[in-house]
């Protein structure tokens, strides 16, 4: 049958059609690689997908101006708490799960008086921190407030709990997304804080929760 111009101008729009039909498989595709490939980066390459890299990693850290958690007998997290000292700024909410997993990781940690460890407190209720720390402890210098969460934008937070380590010239030299663990404690911190110069003495090789099948 000859192609009448009816028929010539149905052509295209059928192939539209059947193209954005297609879209949605081609979108959901390209996800499903990205996810697949690193979950194999993860399983046959030991890439922990929570190191995520960050543009500020290796430039200045914003400026730290947040007003004391009330109440906590601690200065205010200002550049003056981190200034001149290998600093790890960690980011917590008391209502945070994965925040209570990882503080017997950083009160280890804070042991060794050398590693200076402040706190932003992201969005939370200033009571709800105070029975946080008085329930868990406090390995803290200085904790400030950041109720609206613009400190964490500053600091290009993904998600808590987060942690930075900052240089005692004031460069962001390692971050970690998630709470500490063994592997991101001796592959990512511990290797980071020995390149900035500190020189492992009382930290442990490792302080990180141990595996459900381990425990008693």
């Amino acid at each position: 049958m000859n192609d009448t111009p009816e028929n010539t101008a149905a052509k295209p729009r059928g192939l539209s059609r059947y193209a954005l039909a297609l879209l949605p498989l081609v979108v959901f595709g390209g996800i499903a690689a990205t996810a697949a490939k690193m979950l194999y980066d993860q399983d046959f390459h030991g890439k922990n997908i929570a190191e995520i890299p960050s543009a500020l990693i290796g430039t200045k850290a914003p400026t730290l101006n947040l007003p004391p958690l009330d109440g906590a007998n601690l200065p205010a997290l200002t550049d003056a708490a981190i200034k001149g000292k290998l600093t790890l700024v960690n980011v917590f909410a008391s209502w945070c799960l994965p925040c209570r997993d990882e503080h017997p990781v950083l009160k280890e940690l804070a042991k060794d008086g050398r590693l200076n460890i402040v706190a932003i407190n992201y969005k939370d209720q200033s009571d709800n921190a105070l029975r946080f720390l008085g329930e868990l402890g406090n390995p803290y210098q200085a904790i400030g407030i950041d109720p609206n969460g613009k400190a964490a934008i500053d600091w290009g937070v993904y998600g808590i709990p987060e942690s930075y380590l900052v240089g005692p010239d004031g460069t962001i030299l390692y971050k970690r997304v998630g709470p500490f663990d063994d592997i991101s404690l001796k592959e990512g911190l511990f290797p980071a804080m020995e390149e900035a110069g500190f020189v492992r003495g009382f930290l442990p090789a490792a302080v990180g929760p141990k595996p459900r099948s381990a425990r008693p």
